[in-house]
């Protein structure tokens, strides 16, 4: 069938829709399909009638049939629109409304089912194409007040622009120069992104409710068969109920005993340190030894188990590991991206068994702990395990309840605790990585924190960070937060948006398409951190931020969908890394690491420092 014809048959079908529609028909139509013995064709003239002969009204007028049935002669190649309770179609019958498909210049050609359904599909192809291409160009023509950066090509667009490498770091920090504000972007020919790196723009999102704003889930639902409709990934009314049900899980009051755990955890990996040091090891790959010690916090204070992953190997910590690999290099592979093919690959494979073994183990820990919840006296159990060991996680959310007195599911406590599992310990991993790696690269920086350390624990005999100690620690702190600048684990994040949204300025950004909040490009924009590539940590000193948009720095996200867990992970860090610097020194290697974003931001080849025990004096 040439395309000439194509389009005939597609004007055809649309030309049925409208008289349909013009006579008031209730849709959808019945289809007949007619086989009458062989006759001669009708002529043009008389196979195509502009109006339905009498008794029939013309469709201009005012007219209601109940329904009708479109009939396809296979002989005459003729569309014929019947109303439904009239005898089966006859070439005869004058009293229809003819399409003739051999006016349209079929032939002989039989026409057959097949080919109504072709033209059916073809119509509803082609009208969502002109759709889509009409939507495309507007959004195009709309988007022209934001500025962009040379495309590779007209094709391409700016894919491949930005590589997840340090020379695409790189790129961004020079796109941030040139557009402090913000900028456009195109995947392809037709795929817009609005990048935004500057917080007078990013305010209009972080003031956005969460359905103004979602999140854009192309990247995230690589995630869904593991995490389930956690924070992370569900949206709506459920985010929002599960959000407000959670944030009691992350007060001081449940935060306070989880610093004997980060202490702990933390015991553990430092006495590694020092036996693979006594064993002329000095070199120390950050993110292996700091992911380990985070997983071992997170299932103690999680799931109360403690599985000594630091010491041996654990199924359940490595599932968790080989999922987090597993995503971020389908993420790369673009062919890869659509499930039924990734699922046939070792890989999809691999993915789908280290799911079940990790949903194996957290829907085991929630049964058991389930059997043994009191049936009342909520109190007296509370008060009970306070006083044997500390409210997990999982006892939290199993004895959360909203306003009617609704608790959790089995299967949203265990997408809740698969997801707190997961970003807790990359991001806490990737931020304390990087912040040692700065105090070794500036060892002034990291003797005061160590003499601040030292201080503050002089006249104990115990050398544990407690609650209060935290707010002693002002100089560490601001070491912290400047390295969460320089480095910040997330280093973009996506939204969509559900209508047109105005920013400050008057532009206007079009419903549906996808905005980039760039935390590292907003981290690194000259306009809003004088000097952005050099650490310095008095830039958050009490009189150095007073003047500053709270939305400079936004290590943990902004608006209402920011890290519910950013005062755990900050307390980690603070007591891992006051420990780390009170027991050892760090020193830099002799290769410079480099940068590479993914689920977080890590290192090629790992984040190598080398480290030295000091004597029990210099502790």
């Amino acid at each position: 069938m040439s395309g000439y014809q194509c389009a005939c048959v597609c004007v055809c079908v649309c030309l049925s829709v409208c008289l349909s529609l013009s006579l008031s028909l209730p849709l959808p139509l019945n289809f007949c399909f007619s086989l009458p013995s062989p006759s001669p064709c009708l002529s043009v003239s008389e196979s195509f009638l502009p109006v339905p002969s009498p008794p029939y009204p013309c469709p201009s007028l005012p007219c209601s049939f109940p329904s009708f049935r479109l009939c396809l002669t296979a002989h005459h190649h003729c569309l014929f629109l019947h109303p439904q309770d009239s005898p089966p179609c006859t070439p005869s019958d004058h009293r229809m409304l003819e399409l003739s498909l051999s006016w349209l210049g079929f032939g002989p050609v039989a026409t057959s089912p097949w080919l109504l359904l072709l033209v059916v599909g073809t119509s509803w192809l082609l009208a969502h194409v002109l759709a889509w291409t009409y939507t495309s160009y507007n959004n195009s023509r709309r988007l022209r007040c934001f500025p962009q950066p040379p495309k590779r090509n007209w094709f391409l667009g700016h894919l491949g622009l930005v590589p997840p490498t340090e020379q695409g770091l790189s790129k961004v920090t020079q796109l941030v120069t040139n557009y402090p504000q913000g900028y456009l972007m195109w995947m392809g020919p037709i795929i817009p992104l609005v990048i935004f790196c500057h917080p007078d723009l990013i305010r209009t999102f972080a003031s956005a409710s969460a359905a103004i704003t979602p999140k854009n889930v192309i990247f995230y639902n690589f995630l869904k068969p593991w995490l389930g409709d956690g924070l992370l990934l569900s949206a709506g009314d459920k985010w929002s109920s599960h959000r407000r049900l959670l944030t009691p899980a992350f007060h001081f009051n449940i935060l306070k005993p989880y610093m004997k755990i980060f202490t702990k955890s933390a015991d553990i990996m430092h006495a590694k340190w020092q036996r693979l040091i006594t064993e002329g090891h000095t070199h120390l790959d950050m993110f292996e030894h700091i992911s380990l010690m985070t997983l071992d916090s997170l299932q103690k204070c999680v799931f109360s188990y403690d599985s000594n992953c630091q010491e041996k190997p654990s199924d359940y910590i490595a599932a968790i590991l080989e999922l987090s690999a597993l995503v971020a290099k389908r993420y790369q592979q673009l062919f890869l991206h659509m499930d039924f093919l990734y699922y046939l690959t070792p890989d999809g494979r691999r993915f789908r068994r280290a799911c079940r073994l990790v949903h194996d183990f957290t829907g085991a820990v929630i049964q058991e702990r389930r059997c043994t919840l009191p049936k009342e006296d909520i109190g007296d159990f509370l008060k009970a395990k306070e006083k044997t060991k500390t409210l997990d996680f999982i006892d939290v959310l199993l004895l959360t309840k909203d306003e009617d007195g609704k608790g959790l599911s089995d299967e949203d406590i265990r997408a809740e605790a698969d997801t707190f599992m997961f970003e807790g310990h990359d991001t806490t991993a990737s931020g304390l990585s990087w912040v040692l790696y700065n105090l070794a690269k500036h060892p002034e920086y990291q003797e005061r924190c160590r003499q601040e350390v030292q201080e503050l624990l002089k006249d104990r005999e115990s050398k544990e960070i407690e609650w209060d100690d935290l707010a002693q620690l002002p100089f560490l702190t601001m070491c912290i937060k400047e390295s969460l600048r320089l480095h910040p684990p997330v280093t973009v994040i996506s939204r969509r948006c559900t209508q047109d949204i105005m920013l400050p300025d008057g532009r206007v950004i079009p419903k549906g398409v996808i905005c980039l909040i760039s935390i590292f490009g907003t981290h690194h924009n000259p306009s809003v951190w004088p000097d952005p590539e050099v650490y310095d940590p008095l830039r958050f000193e009490p009189e150095n931020i007073k003047g500053r948009s709270p939305l400079a720095f936004i290590p943990f996200s902004a608006g209402p969908r920011n890290c519910i867990g950013q005062a755990f992970a900050m307390t980690e860090m603070k007591v891992v890394l006051a420990l780390t610097l009170l027991r050892f020194r760090v020193l830099p290697d002799e290769e410079e690491p480099r940068r590479k974003p993914e689920l977080i931001l890590r290192a090629e080849g790992g984040l190598w420092l080398r480290m030295e025990l000091l004597s029990t004096g210099q502790q």
